[in-house]
C-alpha cells in the first residue's frame, strides 16, 4: 500500500500542469461574456475571437511536437519543469496585454507549456504506475484539468464584478500560481524508471522501481525484479533496431498504434465538449437562460464531479466501453440541443452578438437546452476525456512512445485550434446546425471505436506488442494475463539472479553469475 500512495502521491502532484490547461479554459469561458473585457478589446466576435482563444491551441502543437525531444533527451520531469516556466511568462503576457496582439502572443506561449506538459505528464505517470491502476493513475490528469477549469472560472466570475480592466487581469496573472508550485516541487521527484533505464542508469532504475512499487524500497523484491527485468528486455529488443526515428512511427509494425492513438485525441475535440467549456455562455445566452454566467459555472462543477467514478473504476470498467457510451450519450444530447434550438428558436435581430439563432420566451425549451448541455458535459467527462489522455501512452513502445504521443498530442491540439477559431464564426453562421454536426462527429466516433480500438485494460506497458501483434481482430478483446502468468513467462527467460551490485549495469547484463532468484509461486 505504501509504493501505491508514492504513486499516487507523485501522479497527483504532477497533475497539477493539467491544472494549468483547465485554468485558460476557465481564463477564456469566465470573461468572454463579461462588458469590461469587450469594452478594452473592442468586443471581439468571430474570426477575432476565433483566433484568441486558438492562440493557445497553436503554440500547444508545437509545444507537444518538441515533448518528444526534449522529453527523451531531458527526461520527462525537467521538460516538464521547463514548460512551467514558459507558462508564468505566457501568463504575465496576458495580464499586462494592452490589446489583442499582446493577449494572442501571451496565450500562444502559454501554449507551448500546455502542448508540452500534456503530452509528457501521462507518459510520467504511465511509466511510474503499477498496470492495475495506470488508468486511474492517468485519470488524475483529467480530474486536474476540471478542477483547474472550476476554481479559475470562479477566480473569474468574482473579479467580473470589478469594474475596471483589473477584472480580467488579475485572474490572469493568478494563473502563474500552480506552475510555480510544480517547478519547485518536482525538484523532489524521481525521474521516470523506463526513461532511467532508456539512457542507462540502472542502478537508479532499480531504486525507482523499489521506491514506488515497495514499502522498504527492497531492490531484491520478486515483483520488482521481475517489472525490472521486463523493462530491461524491451530496451533491449527496441535497441537492437538502432537509434529510433519519425520514420518508424510509420513502419507496420507502429503505425496502426499511432493512428489509433491520434483518432482518439482527435475524436475526443470533435465530440464538441469545447463548445460547452470555451463558449457556453454563449450557449446559455442565445437559449434566453437569465444569469448566464452564474449558471455555467454548474456546468465546470459537473464537469470536476463526473471525473470521480471514472478515476475510480476506469481500470474495472475498460478503454472501449467507456469510450462507445460516451460516443452515444453524447450524440444523443447534442442532437437534442440541435432539435430544440430549431423547433423553437428563431432569428437573432441584434447583429453584434456573438450568436445568430436565439430562444425567446420559452423557459421550459431553455431549461431543457441547460440541462442537456449539463448532461453532455457530464457524459464527457465520464467516458472520452480521461481516457483520451490514457490510451496514447498506453499502446506506445517505450522505444517511440515520446515520439508517438507527441504526434498525438499535437493532433488533440490542432482539432482543438480547428474547434476554438471555428466555433465562434459557425454559430454566427451556422448557427443550431453546428450542433447536429457534433452529434454526428460522435456517431462517426462510435464506429470506428467499435471496429478498430482494442482493449488495453489490466496489460503492462510491455505487454501492448501481444495485444496488437495476436493476430486476431483488434476489436475483440485480448485478455489480460496476471502476475503469477509474467513471472513464469520470465522465469522460462531468465533463471539466474538480478543481484543488484552484479548485474543492474546495463542492458547487455549476462545475468549469468550469482545464486537463482526466488520467485514467488503466486503474487497477489
Amino acid at each position: 500500500m505504501a509504493g501505491f500512495l508514492n504513486v499516487y502521491t507523485i501522479s497527483l502532484f504532477v497533475a497539477l500542469a493539467g491544472a494549468l490547461f483547465g485554468f485558460d479554459i476557465g481564463s477564456v469561458s469566465g470573461v468572454v461574456g463579461t462588458n469590461q473585457y469587450k469594452t478594452f478589446y473592442g468586443n471581439p466576435l468571430g474570426t477575432t475571437q476565433g483566433i484568441i482563444t486558438g492562440a493557445m491551441a497553436i503554440g500547444s502543437v508545437f509545444g507537444a511536437l518538441s515533448s518528444s525531444f526534449l522529453g527523451d533527451r531531458y527526461s520527462r520531469k525537467l521538460s516538464i519543469q521547463a514548460g512551467t516556466i514558459l507558462w508564468c511568462i505566457g501568463a504575465s503576457l496576458q495580464a499586462a496585454s494592452t490589446g489583442i496582439p499582446m493577449l494572442i502572443a501571451g496565450r500562444a506561449i502559454s501554449g507551448l507549456c500546455i502542448g508540452l506538459t500534456s503530452a509528457l505528464v501521462p507518459i510520467y505517470q504511465s511509466e511510474i504506475a503499477p498496470r492495475k491502476i495506470r488508468g486511474r493513475i492517468i485519470a488524475f490528469q483529467f480530474v486536474a484539468i476540471t478542477v483547474g477549469i472550476m476554481v479559475q472560472y470562479f477566480i473569474q466570475y468574482g473579479c467580473s464584478f470589478i469594474n475596471s480592466d483589473a477584472s480580467f487581469r488579475i485572474p490572469w496573472a493568478v494563473q502563474s500560481t500552480p506552475s510555480v508550485i510544480l517547478f519547485i516541487g518536482l525538484f523532489w521527484f524521481p525521474y521516470s524508471p523506463r526513461w532511467l533505464a532508456s539512457v542507462d542508469r540502472w542502478d537508479e532504475a532499480l531504486r525507482v522501481l523499489a521506491f514506488l512499487r515497495t514499502s522498504n524500497k527492497d531492490t531484491n523484491d520478486p515483483r520488482v525484479l521481475a517489472e525490472y527485468r521486463e523493462i530491461e528486455e524491451q530496451v533491449r529488443s527496441e535497441r537492437e533496431g538502432g537509434p529510433s526515428t519519425y520514420r518508424e512511427l510509420f513502419s507496420k509494425k507502429i503505425r496502426k498504434r499511432l493512428f489509433l492513438s491520434m483518432a482518439v485525441q482527435v475524436w475526443s475535440q470533435l465530440a464538441g465538449m469545447n463548445v460547452m467549456m470555451y463558449y457556453t455562455v454563449y450557449l446559455l445566452q442565445s437559449a434566453g437562460i437569465a444569469h448566464a454566467r452564474l449558471l455555467a459555472a454548474i456546468n465546470y462543477i459537473i464537469n470536476f464531479i463526473m471525473t470521480i467514478p471514472c478515476v475510480l473504476w476506469t481500470d474495472r470498467w475498460g478503454r472501449r466501453p467507456s469510450l462507445l457510451v460516451g460516443s452515444l450519450f453524447m450524440a444523443l444530447w447534442f442532437f437534442l440541443i440541435g432539435g430544440l434550438l430549431v423547433r423553437y428558436g428563431q432569428p437573432n435581430p441584434v447583429t453584434n452578438q456573438p450568436y445568430t439563432w436565439i430562444l425567446v420566451n420559452t423557459p421550459a425549451v431553455s431549461g431543457a437546452v441547460l440541462a442537456f448541455s449539463y448532461c453532455a458535459v457530464g457524459t464527457f467527462a465520464l467516458t472520452w476525456a480521461p481516457i483520451s489522455w490514457l490510451y496514447p501512452t498506453e499502446v506506445a513502445p517505450v522505444r517511440v512512445r515520446a515520439k508517438s504521443v507527441a504526434l498525438a498530442t499535437a493532433s488533440n491540439w490542432a482539432a482543438n485550434f480547428a474547434l476554438g477559431f471555428g466555433v465562434p464564426p459557425l454559430m454566427r453562421s451556422i448557427s443550431w446546425r453546428m450542433y447536429f454536426l457534433f452529434g454526428g462527429f460522435n456517431l462517426a466516433a462510435f464506429i470506428h471505436v467499435l471496429c478498430a480500438l482494442p482493449e488495453t485494460k489490466l496489460r503492462t506497458l510491455e505487454e501492448m506488442d501481444e495485444i496488437f501483434e495476436h493476430g486476431g481482430p483488434l476489436w475483440k478483446t485480448f485478455a489480460a494475463k496476471g502476475d503469477t502468468d509474467r513471472l513464469d513467462r520470465l522465469k522460462e527467460k531468465d533463471h539466474v539472479s538480478l543481484q543488484k551490485e552484479e548485474d543492474h549495469v546495463s542492458p547487455e547484463s549476462s545475468h549469468s553469475s550469482g545464486s537463482a532468484t526466488a520467485w514467488p509461486e503466486d503474487v497477489p
